[in-house]
């Protein structure tokens, strides 16, 4: 009931407030002392160093955050994880002989008060936001349950000899803390291990001698969940999950080193002292927060020792780098996975209209080396195609408001169409290859004719293209004239080829490359009307394609008729 009732009490302050306090997380760290300050404040919220920690290692794997931005987080959510040992201590409050305003925080009391308001807001409120406070609520009210329910059952453990016998060897420092850290690896939760052990504290066996180690124990135990979250990261994300370890292990060698080397000298009086719920919440803060002030100068040092330990390879593959923004991570956090998508979009935009301008200039200088671009970009984009669609599909099964879902939904046609875009760049630089390698020559009509439609397809890439990286609907307006424009012109070269034909002008083998090619450059122009229409429909809020192309050549505002006659004048 303890552990539930932790779990449903992060999970409702995770969904909350996860949505601002990762945008918080990534703008707010710019320096050591803020970083810190952050990652105590957001992991004092959401009651977990290893959440708020996996969280750092997905900004850090996604280039969102530098390597000494995560550090100084870090290091400020192992000082946060030590509030949850305090609120803990309030199952501790009111018990007998207590004055009617404590009596009103026992437990009996909170549970019951809190178990009540919760239930009422998850089955009245309307909104997410209020039914995730009842979460919290219920959550809350089910962990002091099982936190009395625990003490409750431990107490007989004080005339237990086996129980006593286990306690006096956790006196032993190494027994202590490799025992915290098992235990706490297990469990995967730092705050659930120290509460836990304050339920034990109620056994009024458990001395500072024993406990101390434990405390330290559990420490290095929380990094296990932070570990496994690296795993398949980037370089930086493995050494930010690296450094947790690390981070907890030099603070725990540090102080154990200086304590026990003052007690050896001093012989403390307060070792033999008997702990309880407040005492362990104390010691627990004070480890935490002495070690991390000790340490914080230090943050560039543990920059370079990261590097050292997890250097660099030559080898890594910058086309792709992008794609490491799509962290799983992120999934929680809709807000931030869907600017995290836009933004990986982008760069696939730019290397789709990259692959296109490579295979047009293949045509007018054709060359293996630009061929190979082209196949290389558009496998490429593929992957893109591949990797956004997959991470926006499990996106989907996420809450998101409605705006997130319609943005999700315009991003996965959009990927679509920039992925043909690459598969007909692709057949353009293979129209360009059979060319070369079959010494294929058009009329001088025809090769006119195809240098014009060359010049209205990179005009609609442009404007396609710089309206999508800039989110500009008015200019993306521009799209669908041209378009419409492109679509004539393709009509009257096929008009005008055929008529060549008849006449002897062309051959029958050249007409093949000539339609092939039209063909693919009208479908280029048709997918560039499709991206366009998802970027007005993201600022008009339409609903179907189809509908939105009709209302922009019929509505005045866009100004469909003045930007086709620009056009037909330019190109018919």
């Amino acid at each position: 009931m303890f552990l539930f009732g932790m779990s449903l009490m992060g999970d409702g302050l995770k969904k909350v407030a996860g949505n601002k306090l990762e945008l918080i997380l990534y703008r707010l760290s710019s320096t050591p002392l803020r970083g810190i300050l952050l990652g105590t404040g957001v992991t004092a919220v959401i009651q977990s160093s290893s959440a708020t920690s996996v969280m750092v290692v997905g900004f850090v794997n996604s280039g969102m955050m530098r390597l000494r931005q995560a550090i100084a987080v870090i290091m400020g959510a192992v000082i946060g994880t030590s509030i949850t040992g305090w609120v803990i201590c309030l199952s501790g409050v009111g018990g007998d002989g207590a004055s009617a305003a404590l009596k009103l925080l026992s437990t009996e009391s909170l549970s019951a008060i809190t178990a009540v308001a919760g239930i009422l807001m998850r089955m009245v409120g309307k909104k997410k936001s209020i039914q995730h406070a009842g979460d919290i609520l219920m959550g809350f009210a089910v962990l002091m349950f099982g936190m009395k329910s625990m003490s409750t059952a431990v107490e007989d453990l004080r005339d237990n000899q086996t129980f006593l016998n286990l306690m006096t060897n956790f006196s032993n420092p190494l027994v202590g803390v490799l025992i915290g850290a098992l235990f706490t690896a297990v469990l995967q939760s730092a705050s659930a291990s120290i509460g836990i052990l304050q339920a034990l504290s109620n056994t009024g066996v458990i001395t500072l001698e024993a406990a101390l180690p434990m405390i330290l124990g559990i420490a290095i135990g929380a990094s296990v969940p932070v570990l496994i979250s690296g795993v398949g990261s980037g370089k930086d994300g493995k050494r930010a999950a690296l450094f947790y370890l690390v981070l907890e292990v030099i603070r725990v060698v540090l102080f154990a080193t200086v304590f026990y080397t003052l007690n050896a000298i001093l012989h403390f009086s307060f070792m033999d002292k008997t702990m309880n719920m407040f005492t362990i919440a104390l010691a627990n803060t004070l480890f935490r927060l002495s070690t991390v002030l000790v340490l914080a100068p230090f943050i560039p040092l543990f920059e370079k020792l990261m590097n050292r330990l997890i250097p660099d390879s030559p080898d890594d593959e910058a086309e792709t780098e992008d794609m490491n923004r799509l962290e799983e991570r992120f999934l929680a956090y809709p807000t931030l996975a869907v600017e995290q998508t836009r933004l990986t979009i982008n760069q696939m935009a730019r290397l789709t209209r990259k692959s296109m301008e490579c295979a047009i200039r293949l045509l007018e200088d054709y060359s293996e080396k630009g061929f190979l671009e082209v196949e290389t970009l558009e496998s490429v984009v593929d992957r893109y195609e591949d990797k956004i669609g997959s991470y926006l599909m499990r996106l989907t099964g996420q809450e998101m408001t409605e705006t997130q879902n319609r943005a999700v939904s315009q991003y996965l046609r959009a990927i679509t169409d920039l992925e043909r875009i690459s598969d007909h760049a692709l057949n353009i630089a293979e129209r360009a290859q059979e060319i070369q390698e079959k010494n294929i020559h058009f009329s001088d009509k025809g090769t006119k004719e195809m240098q014009n439609l060359e010049a209205a397809i990179s005009e609609i890439l442009d404007i396609t293209f710089e309206s999508f990286l800039n989110d500009d609907a008015e200019t993306a307006c521009r799209v669908e004239p041209l378009e419409q424009v492109i679509d004539r012109i393709c009509r009257k070269m096929r008009e005008r080829h055929t008529a060549r034909l008849q006449k002897g002008k062309c051959t029958i083998g050249n007409g093949y490359v000539f339609n092939d090619l039209i063909a693919d450059f009208e479908r280029v122009s048709d997918h560039c009307s499709n991206i366009a229409i998802v970027i007005v429909e993201l600022e008009d809020n339409a609903m179907d394609v189809h509908e939105l192309s009709g209302a922009i050549k019929q509505d005045h505002t866009h100004h469909f008729e003045e930007y086709f006659a620009e056009f037909q004048a330019k190109y018919l």
